[in-house]
């Protein structure tokens, strides 16, 4: 927008001048040369803060003359290549500055063509760039490999993610709360700081802000320490990043659609869509981000006259199929290899329902045959149907002095054990079941009955004592000697939708059990318990009947010799069964995380300002500790710098909307400052401000995607700014010892350790 508005002005005033006679074009006073802006997307007004703005009137490509005798062009080229010219004087009114440059651009075009470079310059100048990119990246690969056998112990999340390689080694499944891809994956930290050069010398064309860009991230301690250890976080940046330079790479061939670079920039975009959210649930930041710049893209083609209904057809279908088939089928193939690879019964079989777990080999319900209807005396365990709440469950312990009444605790448990078992009895017999002159009698809807718990023999037990944790609900207890107890052990069985007098079918069957006395109904309320409940979820009965998953309960173990049994085949479930049931455990397991001990959680607002860090160390463990905390230096300075950008890009939007014209030098650089700091202002605000709405634990390691944008929007910020401040002095010695000074002591300041 503000590259429009200030040539549209340039032009207009231009105009209004007498032109001059053919062939009589004043001769310029002193060598010119030509610089050439390369031309953007036009995208629609008012959303410079993903650097989208108006197509210019004049072309793209647009040659402009400047004098000679100004401070070097960033290296690079490009749109911070409107080199920066010493102002020699402040007279002159902006129509005859603008009719001057209409004049020179006639005279040059007058002149004979320029000669190319020599073909031995550029390839100089290309291998200079290769070469400090290769530089970049071996200073980033040395220092996340120094020391990296550094501690000899576990580290914080290492715990975790260390046996989760095991488990794919053994093909043994587990539960994580994190999607499957990060754990292939252990190095690519080295690689962010390659990336962020990248992106920063796309948006800026520069390479002094694309070094001071690598050097605030290449010093700062945090990014360094969170490099190092078997942690998810490198690698979901790594595909953030990744995704955020194919995009901005995608964005520079918008003058050539369907272009081979244009094709494989698109599609190597939606692969690191998939990479991060396959990564991290968090990787939707990214994909918003991509999505918004996609939008404006595509509103800026639909307002394109020139462009046929065809034309536009082939834009959106190319963007459909590399931006979201693409990415949804690579994240759906990664879980199908994870299902796939993890096909054993492991520890997380107890988060998912009983159908899930029928198809891992040596779960108890792979290929298994069991009792297919319910009947007395059977040992049964129960299992609730709201995802990752468990077992009914029930152990020696008794609950402590104040809570309730003191008796044998119930709870639910996720993992598999013998106290998960119960037997059924008839409420008013205490006679064996299982007793072969006796008859097998099936328990039915509406049935009265006991459930006694095998391993210590209570009773499932409720009363009007309020619960542990849930007010208004009444306690749930273990209570009896070897099966006696009192009528508030008895409990109705219901079957959802079904009549009374209908067989229980065991798996198949959604049950509530009602407390005869109080009318109340068995749940969990997927609160978790204290230590003294070994942080199990809390059991209670509710008196409020309607129905929840969390009241509803299924049948999945069965025991009983005198029953034949069926096979469990049938029920394994399909793949996109699967793919559901797995997300919704893990969007559940997330909100349910509860910190460790002696962890430092945080709040967002403690992140930028570097206020409280992570210890990844345990506190008795060894006197090597480590600790996770940014470096000041640049971390204050990004937060410095994303203050004054706010402030600088608001006056050079004001200046434009009030109709001001700025030199073709500032033009430049402000669409520098606009185009490509605006796409990097946005990434930030998109990963971080949605942190603010999250209801589960935080931790300081995850504003470090955010602080990615913040340091690139730091290094493009400031080497615009020192550029301006050049441009302004009449000197150009002291114009370029400015610009060099003021890069090289913000990269000395970045090496604060």
């Amino acid at each position: 927008m503000l590259c429009a508005t200030s040539r549209l002005l340039a032009a207009r005033e231009a105009s209004a001048l007498p032109a001059h006679p053919r062939g009589r074009a004043p001769a310029p006073r002193s060598r010119r040369r030509e610089l050439h802006f390369p031309g953007h997307p036009e995208l629609p007004p008012g959303d410079f803060l993903v650097g989208r703005f108006t197509k210019p009137s004049v072309p793209t490509g647009r040659r402009v003359i400047l004098r000679k005798g100004r401070m070097p062009p960033a290296a690079g080229g490009g749109l911070a290549g409107s080199e920066l010219r010493p102002r020699r004087g402040r007279c002159g009114s902006q129509a005859a500055r603008a009719a001057s440059r209409d004049v020179a651009t006639e005279a040059a075009t007058a002149r004979s063509p320029k000669r190319p470079a020599l073909p031995s310059s550029r390839r100089f100048e290309a291998a200079g760039r290769w070469a400090l990119l290769a530089l970049v990246t071996l200073t980033s690969f040395a220092s996340r490999f120094h020391r990296l056998d550094q501690p000899p112990h576990i580290c914080w999340d290492e715990t975790h993610f260390g046996k989760m390689g095991s488990y794919y080694i053994n093909r043994t499944f587990f539960f994580d709360v994190h999607p499957p891809l990060g754990k292939f994956c252990a190095f690519l930290g080295s690689m962010l700081i390659p990336l962020a050069y990248l992106t920063v010398l796309e948006l800026s064309r520069s390479l002094s802000a694309a070094l001071l860009t690598a050097a605030l991230l290449t010093f700062d301690t945090g990014c360094l320490t969170l490099s190092q250890y078997i942690l998810l976080d490198p690698i979901l940046m790594f595909f953030i990043m990744a995704a955020m330079l194919s995009m901005v790479k995608y964005n520079s061939c918008a003058n050539r659609p369907f272009s081979a670079p244009w094709w494989f920039w698109l599609s190597l975009t939606g692969v690191n869509l998939a990479g991060a959210l396959g990564v991290k649930f968090v990787g939707l930041f990214i994909i918003l981000q991509v999505g918004w710049n996609t939008l404006s893209d595509l509103w800026h083609l639909f307002g394109d006259l020139s462009l046929s209904m065809v034309t536009l057809g082939k834009h959106l279908t190319a963007r459909i199929l590399c931006l979201i088939v693409l990415p949804l089928a690579l994240y759906i193939a990664t879980y199908a290899v994870h299902f796939m690879v993890l096909n054993k019964s492991g520890p997380g079989d107890g988060f998912f329902s009983s159908a899930f777990q029928a198809r891992l080999s040596g779960n108890n319900l792979h290929n298994a045959s069991i009792p297919e209807h319910l009947a007395y005396g059977s040992v049964i365990t129960v299992k609730n149907l709201r995802m990752a709440i468990g077992y009914l469950h029930s152990h020696r312990h008794f609950y402590p002095e104040g809570v309730g009444a003191r008796q044998q605790q119930v709870t639910t448990y996720l993992h598999k054990d013998y106290n998960n078992l119960w037997i059924i009895k008839k409420h008013n017999s205490n006679s064996d079941p299982l007793d072969p002159s006796l008859p097998v009698e099936f328990v039915r809807h509406g049935d009265i009955i006991r459930l006694e718990h095998k391993e210590t023999s209570r009773n499932l037990h409720s009363h009007y004592h309020e619960a542990p944790l849930t007010r208004k609900h009444y306690q749930v207890t273990g209570y009896g000697i070897n099966g006696s107890g009192d009528s508030n052990d008895f409990w109705r069985i219901e079957v959802i939708n079904r009549k009374f007098g209908n067989r229980i079918k065991v798996l198949r069957s959604r049950i509530r059990l009602i407390h005869l006395i109080t009318g109340c109904v068995l749940g969990s309320s997927g609160k978790v318990l204290p230590k003294w409940g070994w942080e199990q979820m809390e059991v209670t009965c509710t008196p409020y009947l309607k129905e929840t998953l969390s009241s509803i309960w299924n049948v999945e173990d069965h025991i009983n010799p005198k029953l034949p049994n069926i096979s469990l085949e049938v029920l394994q479930p399909s793949f996109p069964e699967i793919m559901l049931e797995s997300h919704m455990v893990m969007i559940r397991g997330n909100n349910g995380l509860k910190p460790k001990d002696n962890e430092f959680t945080s709040k967002p607002w403690h992140w930028p300002i570097n206020f409280q860090g992570l210890r990844f160390s345990g506190a008795n463990d060894t006197d090597f500790r480590v600790y996770l905390l940014g470096n000041p230096v640049v971390w204050w300075l990004n937060l410095l710098s994303i203050a004054l950008y706010v402030l600088s890009a608001s006056v050079f939007a004001v200046a434009v909307q009030r109709g001001a014209h700025l030199p073709v030098e500032v033009e430049g650089l402000s669409q520098v400052l606009l185009q490509g700091g605006g796409q990097l202002l946005f990434g930030w605000m998109m990963h971080y401000f949605p942190f603010f709405l999250m209801g589960r634990v935080l931790y300081f390691h995850h504003y470090f995607p955010a602080m990615l944008f913040s340091s690139m929007l730091t290094g493009l910020l400031w080497d615009t700014l020192l550029r301006l401040c050049a441009w302004s002095l009449a000197s150009y010695p002291l114009a370029r010892c400015v610009h060099v000074l003021g890069i090289l002591s913000l990269l000395l300041g970045t090496a604060y350790r």
